[in-house]
């Protein structure tokens, strides 16, 4: 007989409202993740570590790892540290590079992660991908996805609004990368899963379309929702294809050429996607996501994170180069610098300034 479904990596847990924290030893030994309580929390020096006293006394049996950075150095040194400590999970609890080199350590010493997110900055928390620092700038590492992600509304309304606004400006991003996806698939065949797609798409739509704000409980629900979807729709595909596209191959540009100045992961995202959808000739698509982006604070021309327009142009140029054997509208359209310009002028009328 043959087999009629297949089996997706995703988290036996998703727990996301408000107070979640305070619940966690409860679930991970209802969900049989941690009945013994043995678990090594990485922590960092920032948020991570200022919800110790919290939630410490509730995990008598933890052991903390304080992470100096988001380095593969420092998630070998956590993996050295926990290794043979007889743990039934690691915990990383904080921001995203915490949670990644916890990712990284737990994957390397054979253990599950659970990933306690204080903030919603990016797609990460829940992605099969542990985005590190290493000697040539920066590299992406394939993990499991966490076993368990826990996300406290309480907490994440502590943290500085900024990193909402990138959460919204990567996750939104998600619309445009499908579409290259779509597109590589009409220009080369490119294989789309179509199950990642569609929940790539729908959470960037979920968020594009919500009415709330920034400080409503139910927008960031569904931000953070859209953000777990997000991971998991890379475990189905196998790779970031469904969130990544022009628009991530622009950010990287950016982090490349520019890394002193370079803006938020999600601000240079969503910007990258605005313009991306205007490339591929979704004008009014791209009006809309540029006046929803505007709505939550978020960047829809270069000069509003401190660039300028041939800085933005020399963006969009090198932005290939950064993914190579990727496909999207830019190496489709193969723009040179003369028409980049003029297209963006052309963007900047659409969009309004």
């Amino acid at each position: 007989m043959p087999v009629l479904t297949r089996l997706i990596p995703s988290p036996v847990v998703v727990d996301i409202r408000p107070g979640a924290l305070d619940d966690l030893a409860c679930v991970l030994a209802d969900e049989r993740i941690s009945q013994s309580g043995r678990l090594a929390i990485a922590v960092s020096g920032g948020s991570g570590a200022r919800l110790r006293d919290r939630v410490a006394p509730s995990l008598p049996g933890a052991d903390w790892f304080e992470v100096g950075g988001g380095t593969i150095d420092d998630a070998v040194r956590l993996a050295g540290a926990i290794q043979g400590g007889r743990y039934d999970a690691v915990v990383g609890l904080g921001g995203g590079k915490i949670i990644d080199c916890a990712k990284f350590a737990s994957a390397r010493v054979g253990l599950p992660l659970v990933a306690v997110a204080t903030n919603l900055a990016h797609d990460g928390l829940c992605s099969p991908v542990a985005t590190l620092d290493n000697d040539a700038g920066r590299g992406s590492y394939g993990v499991p996805n966490p076993i368990a992600v826990v996300i406290d509304l309480n907490v994440i309304r502590e943290a500085p609004v900024r990193f909402v606004r990138s959460g919204i400006g990567d996750v939104v991003s998600n619309i445009s990368a499908v579409a290259d996806w779509e597109l590589s698939h009409r220009v080369n065949g490119e294989k789309v899963d179509g199950l990642a797609a569609a929940m790539a798409r729908q959470a960037g739509e979920a968020v594009l379309r919500h009415p709330g704000g920034v400080d409503d409980d139910s927008f960031l629900q569904v931000l953070a929702e859209s953000l777990v979807l997000t991971g998991i729709s890379m475990s189905v595909s196998g790779d970031s294809r469904p969130s990544s596209g022009a628009c991530h191959e622009i950010n990287h540009a950016f982090d490349l050429l520019y890394p002193q100045r370079a803006a938020a992961h999600g601000e240079q995202c969503g910007l990258g996607a605005a313009f991306a959808m205007y490339l591929r000739g979704a004008h009014e698509e791209s009006a809309a996501m540029a006046e929803v982006l505007r709505r939550h604070g978020l960047p829809v021309l270069p000069e509003e994170i401190g660039f300028s327009v041939d800085e933005f142009v020399r963006v969009v140029e090198y932005a290939p180069e950064t993914r190579p054997g990727r496909f999207t509208i830019l190496e489709h359209l193969a723009l040179t610098t003369e028409q980049i310009k003029d297209v963006y002028a052309d963007y900047v009328k659409a969009i309004g300034s």
